[in-house]
């Protein structure tokens, strides 16, 4: 599943981020990396953009960016700390 297709409030964890060029080396800097966990916070009112936390801090990304990032979702009853130290 892509990034886009995670429900609101939801965990998963990034596997591959797709795409070349600079795109994809922004969405790397960004710390959209591999293994990293991942929450879907909440959407804009129309759906785009996607407000995401990730590793300690919150990043709004644009839903046609997202579909380059493929993820895993976790199940529920897992651990959601995606904050440590907090």
């Amino acid at each position: 599943m892509t990034l886009d297709q995670l429900p609101v409030g939801a965990t998963a964890t990034i596997i591959a981020v797709e795409g070349g060029g600079a795109l994809r080396l922004r969405l790397l800097d960004m710390g959209l990396i591999p293994r990293t966990r991942i929450r879907l916070e909440k959407t804009a009112p129309l759906g785009d953009p996607l407000e995401l936390r990730l590793r300690g801090y919150e990043l709004t990304l644009r839903k046609e960016d997202a579909r380059m990032i493929r993820v895993e979702a976790e199940s529920e009853g897992g651990n959601h700390d995606l904050c440590p130290g907090r």
